[in-house]
């Protein structure tokens, strides 16, 4: 009879090797991460390239708010760019729409809504001020429901909170587009 030899398992050093192998290979890297530049004229970052961006003011309250919160995120809370490279044209419409209606009561009444959307929309141009280049356009928008109460102030007050909440998040969402459009600016 012959004897057979049990197998060894794979030392568990050659496994973590070749695990660091195959992550080394990885070019994921984070959307906002500040590079330490290796040489003269490596990038400076997509963080330092978001607090470039100088934004043109605005004309409504709702675009104001969308504004207002845009330049604490590109700025990381530093305010408006001190040096700008870039300006942000940004122009915000609001909509809101009745999604459910309860009955009048009587006859004299009419259907009274109780319960809305408000839709922000921005549609955004970011302009090189040293070339007068347009380097990223496009549009978001965000929306937020609200309960409409029977008092016209308390529903004035819902569709205002209902516009701040879609403020923040749609400022959110331009930062991100924007960032995008950086990047992929950069690998052209």
């Amino acid at each position: 009879m012959s004897s057979r030899e049990p197998k060894r398992p794979i030392p568990a050093i050659a496994l973590v090797v070749g695990l660091a192998i195959a992550a080394s290979a990885c070019t994921v890297r984070p959307l906002y991460m500040k590079e330490s530049p290796a040489a003269a004229g490596a990038s400076a970052g997509t963080a330092a390239e978001l607090q470039s961006i100088a934004i043109k003011p605005v004309t409504t309250r709702y675009a104001q708010l969308v504004r207002n919160e845009l330049i604490f995120l590109l700025g990381g809370g530093a305010g408006e760019a001190v040096n700008p490279r870039y300006t942000l044209d940004l122009n915000v419409s609001s909509q809101q729409m009745s999604t459910a209606v309860a009955p009048a009561s009587t006859s004299d009444e009419v259907n009274v809504p109780t319960a809305a959307t408000v839709t922000l929309t921005a549609r955004y141009k970011l302009t090189e001020l040293t070339s007068d280049k347009v380097v990223a356009s496009g549009s978001r928008n965000i929306t937020s429901s609200i309960d409409v109460p029977r008092q016209e102030y308390a529903a004035m007050r819902a569709e205002s909170d209902a516009q701040q909440r879609a403020a923040r998040e749609l400022a959110q969402l331009l930062r991100l587009a924007i960032a995008q459009d950086l990047i992929r600016k950069e690998k052209k």
